[in-house]
Formats: C-alpha cells, sequence, structure tokens
C-alpha cells in the first residue's frame, strides 16, 4: 500500500528533528537486547522510595529546559530505520539555544532559539525559518492543575542501568487504557535528563529508541556564539513558512466527543499550502489533524500506515481530506478521525 503525501511542512519534521527536541538519542542496536538483562520485573519496584508520576516528569521536563550539554544520538525504529545527529543545548534558566546536525541521511543544520527555527540545506543552499510554539520536550508537560496524565498512565522504577557513562534510573510508564503506548525512559540519576527512552507497544515491544552514545553534561556553551550561527549565508535562499495561529472553532471544526485524555493545545492554519494544522495532547502524547480541501481530480488513498511508533492515517470527511499523526495506536488516530466533524 503506498504511504499518504503528508504537506511539505510535515514532512519536515523528520525523526531526528523530533527527538532533538526532546534531547534524546540512541547508544546502538545492540543495546536494546543488553539492556532488559539488568532490568529487575517491574512489578517488584526498585528498592527505593518511590515517587509519583508527576514527581518523575516535572524532573524530566525541568532538566531538559535547565541543563547545557554536548551530544550525539541515533533513533532507531521497529522497520530498521535509524538516524543519528549532534546537538547542542544551551540555556540560562530563561532561553534555550540549541543547535542540530544531521549525522546521516541529508545534510541539514537546525538552530532553535525559543519558539524561532532555522534549518539549512547545504546542499540546496536554502534556508527555512518557522515558529514552533510546542517544541516537543518529553514530557511536554500542562500546567500542574491541568495535567491528566496520572489519570491515564502509571510510573514506576524498575532498575538502573549506564547509558553513555552516566548512572540513570530506569522508570517504566504504561497506560491505562489501550489509546497510548507506554515508555521505558532511563533518568540520569542526578540531573533527571533523559537519557534514553524506548516507546513500547501493549505487548511491551519496543517500537522505537532513542539514547545518547555520547554526552557531557553542564558544558560551558555561549548562547550567543550558537544565536550568531542563525545568520542567513549570503546567496542563499530563504524560505518562510507562514502560520496564523487559529482555532478549530473558529475554522469551522470540532470534535463531536473528546478523545479520552486529550485537549486542544494549538492550531495553526497554512494558507501556502491550504492546511489546517490542530494539535492535541494528553502530556506525554501528542496528535496532529491536517485538513485541507479534498481535489476530486488527484483521488488519495485511504488507509492506516506506521513508521516506528508514528502512524498516519488518511480519510476523506466530506469535502475535505483529513491525514491523522501522532506517536499513538492506530485506534486512537481512527477515534478521532470519526469524532471529527465539519460545523460550518
Amino acid at each position: 500500500m503506498a504511504r499518504p503525501l503528508l504537506p511539505a511542512f510535515a514532512r519536515r519534521r523528520g525523526i531526528v528533528a523530533f527527538w532533538a527536541a526532546a534531547a534524546l538519542g540512541l547508544a546502538s542496536a545492540q543495546a536494546l537486547a543488553a539492556s532488559p538483562a539488568r532490568m529487575p520485573d517491574p512489578r517488584q519496584g526498585g528498592g527505593q522510595s518511590e515517587r509519583s508520576i508527576n514527581e518523575w516528569l516535572v524532573r524530566m521536563h525541568d532538566a531538559s529546559s535547565q541543563r547545557s550539554y554536548v551530544g550525539t544520538f541515533v533513533v532507531s525504529s521497529s522497520n530498521g530505520a535509524m538516524a543519528s545527529a549532534r546537538i547542542w543545548h544551551a540555556c540560562d534558566g530563561q532561553r534555550q539555544v540549541e543547535r542540530v546536525e544531521t549525522l546521516s541521511g541529508e545534510r541539514r543544520s537546525t538552530i532553535r532559539r525559543d519558539d524561532e527555527v532555522v534549518t539549512f540545506l547545504p546542499e540546496s543552499h536554502t534556508v527555512r525559518t518557522e515558529r514552533r510554539e510546542a517544541q516537543g520536550l518529553f514530557p511536554e508537560l500542562m500546567k500542574a492543575e491541568e495535567s491528566v496524565i496520572p489519570d491515564f498512565y502509571t510510573a514506576r522504577r524498575v532498575g538502573s542501568d549506564r547509558v553513555a557513562g552516566f548512572d540513570a534510573d530506569i522508570v517504566q510508564l504504561l497506560p491505562r487504557d489501550g489509546l497510548r503506548f507506554g515508555y521505558r525512559i532511563w533518568s540520569e540519576k542526578k540531573s533527571g535528563l533523559v537519557v534514553k527512552l524506548q516507546t513500547l507497544d501493549d505487548s511491551g515491544r519496543v517500537l522505537e529508541q532513542a539514547a545518547f552514545s555520547e554526552l557531557q553534561l553542564d558544558v560551558p556553551l555561549r548562547m550567543e556564539r550558537l544565536v550568531q550561527m542563525m545568520s542567513v549565508p549570503e546567496g542563499w535562499h530563504v524560505e518562510r513558512a507562514e502560520a496564523a495561529k487559529t482555532s478549530a472553532v473558529n475554522e469551522g471544526w470540532g470534535l463531536k466527543q473528546p478523545v479520552p485524555g486529550f485537549r486542544a493545545m494549538n492550531c495553526y492554519k497554512r494558507p501556502v499550502e491550504g492546511v489546517l494544522q490542530c494539535i492535541f495532547s494528553d502530556g506525554l502524547a501528542s496528535v496532529s489533524l491536517f485538513i485541507e480541501n479534498y481535489d476530486p481530480q488527484h483521488p488519495r488513498q485511504e488507509g492506516v500506515f506506521a513508521t516506528g511508533a508514528t502512524h498516519t492515517l488518511t480519510r476523506q470527511v466530506q469535502d475535505w481530506w483529513v491525514t491523522a499523526v501522532g506517536e499513538v495506536p492506530p485506534q486512537t488516530l481512527r477515534a478521532f478521525s470519526l469524532s471529527l466533524e465539519r460545523r460550518k
């Protein structure tokens, strides 16, 4: 079955870019087989006093946004796909700047300053600029009073390990229903930084893995130097991604009934591509709905497609074409697409 064609701006967010934003990577495919031998049964606990799920997640989130580091990481999925990159991440407690340079596949370098993102494509001498309000930090925590994570996940420390030379706690997050995947997370003991992560299906099979193969924590990175690298070289072509913030309601869309645990986060209208993007999250997993006019002169194929932990569902809704994408089970995407309705 042929894979669907996603909107151009959706295709640009490749697997490396996602995990760079989450500050993750992979040590090696062999580590996948080696780690379980050092991991006790999750039902037996880890021999330490248990943190609550919110305590674990806040610790991880704070570390990812407040620590400076340099590292090399690789991401692999169950279908054999693999990508690697080098990341430089600097912060001063309030602002963040990071640079990600791919080490495999197409050459590209991406620099982010808070919500401003600049991507350099040297082979075509092209620079792409855009703003991303949500950067995909894992976990993408909501305000404490809004968090529904404990209602839909459980968390328990299940052991310890070493990743890239750092001692780490292994924490397992398991879903309470079939609408989301589970996670096995390696959290650096001193800081809480996520240094390795596995996404698990309902049978415990690893769909995707990411971990640092080499990491330097608290390095003296100069934010100003990384910002200077955002300058466009002379003679390079600049592409600006135009996106206006809006809401599904303002654009005439809504859900007949909400998908349990998922809340509307952001919604953008991209006039150049003629696409509306609505983003939903439960605090860990996220789903994007891309809505565009259906052209009967260019029919498309409906279906569900998978790449590692990422699933894509495509279907026609009246005179519209809907593409649902997320690191969630297919039934979650079906729930969104079946609940979506045109209201005006």
